[in-house]
C-alpha cells in the first residue's frame, strides 16, 4: 500500500490563484519570446571603464607647444607619429612627425582600417590600400614633449580620473560609447570630460579643450567569434593591443574611424587574455568627438594615481 503524502508548499511559492494574479504583470510565456529577440541577454547592459583626462594649457595660453599647434602640412590624418610598440612605461613612443594620409585603407566590409602595412596584422581577401605621403607632415613638435602627452609633469599638466561608460546595444553583442548620445556628454556638446577643472576652460573657450585620455583595459580573446574594435573621433588616437600598434590616428583632424578586427592579429592566443590600451589627444578648439563601438567584453583596470590641483 502506499502512503499518502502531504504537498507543502515552499514559502514563497504563488498559489494557482496567486498566478493568475501575477499573469497580469508577468506571464511565462514572455520569457522565452524575450530571449528570442535578444540573442545577447546574458550579456552585461553595461560596461564602466576608468581612464586618465591630463589637462594642457595650449600654445596660446603660452603652455604645451602641441596644443593649439597647426601641422605643418596642415590639418588632416596623420600616421607614423608613433612607433609600434609602447616603451617600458606602457607608453606611446615618438617615431616621426608624421606622414599624412591622403586616402584611406579600407577592409572588405569597408571600414577604414591602418593604412600602413603590418607584419603583426594579418591581410584579408577585400582588403584595399590606401595613400600616405612620404614628407614630413609636422604634426607635432618633439620627442621630448610628446612624452608629457601621457605622463604627469608637474607645472605643464594636471590630471584626474574618470568613468567611460560603454552601453550594449538593443538585440546585439556590441558595446558602444558616443558623445552624442550618452546624456553627461550631450549636454556639454561633445567629449569634453573636465569643463570648468584643472586648468580651467581654455583661453576665450566654454569649455576645456586640449587634454589627453588614456584608457587601460583588458580582455579575453575568443578566436573566430568577430571580436573587433572601432574608434571614431578627433584628433589624435592610437590604440595598442598586447601592446601593438592597431589603430593610428594621428593628426588634428575632423573624426576620422578605424577599425581592428582581432583575427587579424596572429600572435593571440585563443583563450588568452590581453591589455587593450587607448591613447587619445584633443588638441585644437573646434570640437571634440569620441565613439567606441566594439564586440570585446572589455574588462577595467585599476586607473594609475592622478596629479592634484596643488602638487
Amino acid at each position: 500500500m502506499v502512503s499518502a503524502k502531504r504537498f507543502i508548499r515552499p514559502a514563497g511559492l504563488l498559489s494557482l490563484a496567486g498566478l493568475a494574479v501575477a499573469g497580469a504583470l508577468f506571464s511565462p510565456s514572455q520569457a522565452p519570446a524575450n530571449q528570442a529577440t535578444d540573442p545577447f541577454a546574458s550579456l552585461p547592459t553595461s560596461l564602466t571603464l576608468y581612464g586618465t583626462v591630463r589637462d594642457f594649457k595650449g600654445l596660446n595660453e603660452y603652455g604645451h607647444a602641441d596644443f593649439e599647434f597647426v601641422p605643418s602640412g596642415g590639418y588632416g590624418h596623420y600616421v607614423n607619429m608613433v612607433k609600434e610598440t609602447l616603451d617600458a612605461d606602457g607608453k606611446p613612443q615618438f617615431h616621426s612627425q608624421g606622414n599624412k594620409v591622403s586616402t584611406q585603407a579600407r577592409d572588405s566590409a569597408s571600414r577604414n582600417r591602418m593604412p600602413v602595412t603590418k607584419s603583426y596584422i594579418s591581410a584579408r581577401s577585400g582588403d584595399s590600400n590606401g595613400s600616405v605621403s612620404t614628407s614630413n607632415g609636422g604634426a607635432l613638435t618633439t620627442e621630448a614633449r610628446f612624452r608629457q602627452w601621457f605622463r604627469d609633469v608637474p607645472g605643464t599638466n594636471l590630471s584626474k580620473t574618470i568613468p567611460i561608460v560603454l552601453t550594449r546595444q538593443a538585440n546585439s553583442n556590441i558595446y558602444s560609447f558616443s558623445d552624442k548620445t550618452d546624456p553627461g556628454y550631450m549636454a556639454r556638446g561633445g567629449f569634453f570630460p573636465i569643463n570648468g577643472e584643472l586648468f580651467g576652460n581654455s583661453a576665450g573657450q566654454s569649455r576645456n579643450f586640449g587634454f589627453t585620455f588614456e584608457l587601460d583595459t583588458q580582455f579575453t580573446y575568443k578566436k573566430g567569434t568577430g571580436q573587433t574594435f572601432t574608434f571614431t573621433g578627433d584628433d589624435d588616437v592610437w590604440v595598442f593591443v598586447d601592446g601593438k600598434l592597431v589603430v593610428d590616428i594621428g593628426g588634428v583632424h575632423g573624426a576620422v574611424s578605424q577599425t581592428i578586427e582581432l583575427d587579424r592579429l596572429n600572435w593571440l592566443v585563443d583563450g588568452g587574455k590581453y591589455p587593450l590600451k587607448l591613447y587619445f589627444a584633443e588638441r585644437h578648439t573646434t570640437q571634440s568627438n569620441v565613439r567606441i563601438d566594439t564586440t570585446i567584453s572589455l574588462q577595467a583596470v585599476d586607473p594609475p594615481a592622478v596629479s592634484g590641483l596643488f602638487d
